[in-house]
């Protein structure tokens, strides 16, 4: 097997909740040795959010064991200054620094760039926030489903209709791209650094990636394009529309070439003479003949089960998209072939998703389960230099914490 590419990378994952430590996991992915820091006893506040109310029900901290898969967990309180020295120590020998904590928490407990770089010029200090670096709401506190969904106008915008109440987001949805995010950030940071020699501090936030994700129509916004009421079904393109099946399961046409695609859509639903309709014959006319379209494909569609249209969508070539729900993709080829959803190493069967970012030739490392709070504390103590007495005198003040 060919060795992992970052495995010469150490990574202190100074974060918490999903985006900051997520850009850790994709680099552990790539074989980086990633640490995590957590205070003892709790560990990381993500590993409540199994328990609140809504969550899937599971006996497994499903949240936990995507987010931080592969890491290592040393258990600090980083209020007690021998928990800072073991910091200080590992931070000299780092390649990366994660972190997302607020700035007067990172004032308190020493984790600002200042603190961090001055120890080592060559480290990436990677900064994620809800809403940037400046400004009067820097050091305010936000996730995903306030500084993305809510504050980029991402919610303002999808929905049914303009009439329908904003929908909520679902747990990181807006975490995972952001985290991509910070780890592009990270890598041009390790590339400016293969060439200056130099670490530095790289960044981005939750609200430049939502007002990024709302980007055509922020850009819309910025040149006073003068915006639409979503409009409701019935009234929008028939070719852009939701359709239910016979086994009540959904799918979207997004025939966006309409000129190639109409006549293949005749031919699977059996409507060739609708070519010569003059209701139906161009683009303008299928605009104001929706309704029409669209009440007769809502019965064609009704007589069968989505298998049998999928079939047929396919080998006619019609873009079209199921609406998919998450069993779909566990016996799905084109999911199997790509190796999204790979299996734990150390437990054959239960799988994971795998993060987005492949390179050729530099293949993912096979997903180890996530630490469970400081259960590499001691391994990585005695690496430092600590004997047994040392670890289990700093364990009795509180300072670090010992996991099984």
């Amino acid at each position: 097997m060919t060795e992992p590419l970052f495995r010469n990378l150490l990574v202190l994952d100074c974060a918490s909740f999903v985006a900051g430590p997520a850009a850790a996991t994709i680099m552990s992915d790539f074989g980086a040795r990633v640490i995590k820091i957590e205070p003892p006893e709790i560990g990381d506040s993500y590993r409540q959010l199994i328990h609140l109310p809504g969550t899937p029900l599971s006996e497994r901290d499903y949240y936990w064991m995507l987010d931080n898969r592969n890491k290592e967990s040393l258990a600090l309180d980083l209020k007690q200054e021998a928990a800072q020295e073991i910091l200080r120590t590992l931070v000299k020998k780092a390649d990366v620094f994660v972190t997302n904590f607020p700035g007067p928490i990172r004032d308190r407990l020493k984790l600002r760039p200042a603190d961090i770089l001055s120890l080592n010029d060559r480290i990436i200090y990677a900064s994620l926030t809800p809403y940037g670096e400046e400004g009067p709401e820097k050091d305010r506190t936000g996730y995903d489903s306030t500084a993305w969904w809510a504050r980029s106008g991402l919610m303002h915008a999808v929905r049914p209709t303009a009439e329908s109440e904003p929908a909520r987001s679902i747990p990181a949805m807006g975490d995972h791209p952001t985290a991509v995010s910070l780890y592009a950030a990270i890598m041009t940071g390790l590339y400016r650094r293969s060439i200056t020699g130099k670490g530095g501090m790289v960044s981005t936030s939750l609200l430049a990636n939502g007002l990024w994700s709302n980007g055509c129509f922020m850009q819309a916004a910025l040149v006073g394009a003068r915006f639409q009421p979503r409009a409701a079904r019935y009234q929008r393109s028939a070719l852009l529309e939701l359709y239910r099946c016979k086994d009540d399961r959904w799918f979207m046409f997004s025939m966006v070439n309409q000129v190639r695609e109409w006549p293949l859509l005749l031919q699977v639903i059996g409507r060739e003479a609708w070519e010569n309709d003059p209701r139906f014959a161009t683009a303008q006319a299928r605009h104001e003949n929706a309704e029409a379209i669209v009440r007769a494909m809502e019965d064609i569609f009704a007589s069968e089960d989505w298998e049998h249209w999928r079939r047929k969508f396919l080998d006619a070539g019609v873009t079209v998209g199921p609406i998919s729900q998450p069993e779909d993709h566990f016996d799905c080829p084109q999911v199997a072939a790509n190796g999204f959803l790979p299996e734990f190493d150390d437990e054959p069967g239960l799988r994971t998703i795998d993060s987005p970012v492949r390179v050729a030739d530099a293949p993912h490392i096979p997903p180890r389960h996530a630490p469970c709070v400081g259960q590499h504390s001691g391994d990585i103590l005695r690496e430092l230099g600590f004997d047994d007495e040392n670890v289990r005198r700093l364990a009795k003040a509180g300072a670090v914490g010992l996991g099984g």
